[in-house]
């Protein structure tokens, strides 16, 4: 579900108080930890962190108008999902990151191909979403990307 809001702000008044509290507390994690140059905004209807045009001016390939995405969190109805392209793009990132979970959570690990979804508040793994969002600078994942996309 895609919110039609412009600015971070307003999608995050949009949410409900218990998911409201959540969605900003794992924001303020990814903006205290995310490296320099990556840019918050709205994202495909979500909050986005992207490489703007400044540092690449390709843009994404799908939609060169848009900046490269990279990570992207969003409420919807049953779960809280944070999306990290450097996952799908990355098997040794995955890996770390499959293997490194069961360390920080109780519950099995819910994942699609780029989304870690989660479904019960209380068990977000703040702490190993920060050291996730610090794995890979602008640079880091321009290169992978461009390594992905040039296949």
């Amino acid at each position: 579900m895609q919110s039609k809001a412009l600015t971070v702000n307003d999608y995050l008044k949009e949410l409900p108080q218990e998911r409201k509290e959540v969605m900003d507390k794992l924001r303020n994690n990814i903006l205290a930890n995310i490296p320099k140059g990556f840019v918050e905004e709205m994202n495909y209807g979500m909050i986005g962190y992207v490489v703007p045009h400044s540092l690449y001016p390709d843009g994404y390939h799908c939609d060169p108008k848009l900046p490269l995405p990279f990570i992207n969190i969003a409420s919807q109805k049953n779960f809280i999902v944070l999306y990290h392209m450097g996952i799908y793009s990355n098997p040794d990132l995955l890996k770390w990151f499959s293997d490194e979970y069961p360390n920080y959570c109780k519950s099995k690990l819910d994942m699609g191909k780029s989304c870690i979804r989660f479904k019960k508040m209380d068990e977000m793994t703040f702490e190993l979403i920060a050291k996730l969002v610090q794995k890979m600078s602008v640079q880091d994942w321009i290169a992978c990307y461009e390594k992905q996309i040039k296949k």
